[in-house]
């Protein structure tokens, strides 16, 4: 009796309720996944620096991100880019730059010119013309009176300073202006770059400055200062074009050399 009273009772009305609530559940759940935030793991890697990507977002907005990273000339973010080296890359332009036929240079930075190698390698010769060209100076002044004693002059250390970072920055600074005036194509990066690694044959020449023999000091800086200009000439040829803007590289040329002959007459007397 007890099944067949409940089987007895009126079930229309329940029978109505449940597909209403399961409509509620539907539209909820709609309403719920259209207005969701979610989001696509890992970031999209054809865009740096758009973060995650969500779903329903329009993807223009992805491709009007600008191109550069600058952000102002005080920001440091916007200098990082020019840093992004490894070892293997500056030693390979390194390498380069002790190969002055080549006249590739260029090419080689084109896709990621650096200004690492114009503030270490800058920085390297200041400090070793400083301590070199003191060395230098002691072993003459002994060569020629056994009695003289070592003594440091600071000087050394601020000329080197002002004279090698002004030519490092201001000479490639002013063929850029130059080059730009004259309607040719020119990148200060680019020509920061080059210049900075010009430098790296002036290191390694120093060591052998020190050697107390006057003529042979003069050979070796020459060397070094033809072999430095013509990293440098052959360079600005391949790169830029116009017989009138040759004057411009036999400039740069003897502007090396005339660095090179700064370097023996101050440093190593």
């Amino acid at each position: 009796m007890e099944d067949s009273s409940y089987t007895g009772l009126p079930t229309s009305h329940l029978l109505g309720s449940v597909p209403a609530v399961i409509t509620e559940e539907n539209n909820t759940t709609k309403h719920v996944a259209t207005d969701a935030s979610v989001h696509v793991f890992p970031p999209n890697n054809g865009d740096r620096g758009t973060g995650y990507q969500t779903v329903g977002r329009p993807t223009e907005s992805f491709e009007q991100q600008p191109a550069n990273n600058w952000r102002g000339v005080f920001s440091i973010s916007s200098y990082s880019q020019y840093f992004d080296v490894d070892t293997d890359v500056v030693l390979i332009r390194l390498i380069s730059s002790l190969n002055p036929v080549a006249g590739d240079f260029f090419s080689k930075i084109d896709a990621n010119p650096d200004l690492y190698g114009l503030i270490w390698i800058s920085t390297t010769l200041v400090f070793v013309l400083a301590a070199l060209g003191n060395l230098a100076t002691f072993l003459m002044q002994k060569h020629a009176d056994n009695s003289t004693s070592w003594s440091f002059d600071v000087s050394y250390m601020n000329v080197a300073a002002c004279s090698i970072y002004g030519y490092a920055i201001v000479v490639p600074l002013a063929y850029y202006f130059f080059l730009q005036y004259m309607g040719s194509n020119a990148s200060l990066i680019r020509f920061w770059c080059m210049w900075g690694y010009s430098l790296t044959i002036f290191i390694m020449s120093s060591f052998l400055l020190i050697i107390p023999v006057e003529f042979l000091r003069w050979v070796i800086i020459l060397l070094t200062g033809v072999a430095s200009a013509s990293f440098v000439a052959l360079n600005l040829r391949s790169y830029i074009e116009g017989n009138e803007l040759s004057v411009a590289i036999i400039a740069a040329f003897f502007l090396q050399i005339a660095l090179a002959i700064f370097i023996k007459v101050w440093f190593f007397p």
